[in-house]
């Protein structure tokens, strides 16, 4: 494949270009500045375009000889100053890539979405990518997303084969930041620094492997069916079975105190409110609180049956991240 990867200097897109690269297929990767290059910079077949989702004209000549884009580029923070920032990087920016592709002739149009979309689910049973969304989005990054999907899906109703993948929460060896929270979370109760569970510790999430969500990218793109979505999740777990796995792998029975949903809720507004007053992002709001004490119980079995994926255990991939967080001293 000849491809165009937007989002290349995130924790999926890493991982993407790395895989791409090692596979023989040619990448050029969008970032805003050579800086954010250089963890991209020695792989094979690997070249920078320089620009972001607003630069149009560089959009449409990037993409110009490729036959596949990756769309992962997008705003996925809590919180933002600027509150046009989520609508103008996730739909603006991505009708933008879809308009510059659909004009260089790209057959193919893999978007990342979220499985935020589709969920939550009604109980412990997982739903799947055609469940009808029962409740309202929790916050602006369900909404644009959402809203993102539809310009994609118009696309492919237009004639260009665009499928939709919606990662569930994704964790695995990369940068330990906000983007990768999950990871940060299984760090943080390594060295003894992360002490609550959310709420009364049933909730159900579904958890994924970034390598299965990689090769779930690159199967997308190349089995997937032009206007389908498909769930990249793994196992479905409760917050009580997800430390209780890290405490089998780590050895380490970390005392962990249930934080109350309103207690949770109180903390969260008010550093909203501080937020809003020194400008410095706060670490969750309010509607991500009720957002995260839903259960998502999610199905991936039609990107099993179609894309051939089979993630592995969350015990499985807890480890493997364990073992990166040891060997990189953040364990």
């Amino acid at each position: 494949m000849n491809c165009l990867l937007t989002g290349a200097n995130g924790f999926i897109g890493i991982r993407l270009a790395e895989e791409l690269s090692s596979g023989g297929h040619t990448v050029r990767c969008l970032v805003r500045s050579p800086d954010k290059f250089r963890p991209l910079s020695g792989l094979n077949g690997v070249t920078p375009v320089i620009g972001d989702l607003g630069s149009v004209h560089i959009l449409e000549a990037a993409a110009r000889g490729c036959d596949t884009v990756f769309h992962l580029a997008a705003f996925a923070k809590p919180w933002s100053k600027d509150k046009s920032l989520p609508f103008r990087i996730n739909v603006t920016g991505t009708e933008n890539v879809l308009k510059a592709a659909h004009k260089a002739g790209v057959k193919r149009f893999v978007f990342t979405s979220s499985a935020a979309v589709i969920g939550p689910s009604p109980g412990i049973d997982p739903i799947d990518e055609e469940y009808p969304r029962s409740v309202p989005f929790f916050n602006e990054y369900e909404e644009t997303k959402a809203a993102a999907e539809e310009l994609v899906r118009s696309y492919s109703r237009d004639g260009m084969e665009c499928v939709i993948v919606n990662p569930t929460r994704v964790y695995g060896p990369g940068p330990v930041n906000e983007s990768n929270s999950v990871t940060r979370m299984i760090s943080m109760y390594s060295r003894g620094r992360w002490r609550i569970i959310p709420g009364d510790g049933t909730c159900v999430g579904n958890y994924v492997l970034v390598d299965d969500v990689v090769r779930g990218h690159i199967q997308a793109a190349l089995m997937g069916k032009a206007g389908h979505r498909y769930i990249l999740g793994g196992d479905n777990i409760t917050f009580d079975q997800f430390f209780e796995t890290l405490a089998d792998l780590t050895g380490k029975r970390r005392w962990l105190i249930r934080f109350p949903v309103s207690l949770m809720t109180v903390v969260a507004r008010v550093m909203e409110w501080q937020a809003g007053i020194t400008g410095i992002a706060p670490l969750i709001t309010a509607p991500w609180v009720k957002k995260y004490l839903n259960h998502w119980s999610l199905s991936s079995r039609k990107a099993r049956e179609d894309l051939g994926i089979n993630p592995v255990s969350f015990a499985e991939g807890a480890k493997i991240t364990l073992d990166w967080l040891r060997e990189s001293g953040k364990a």
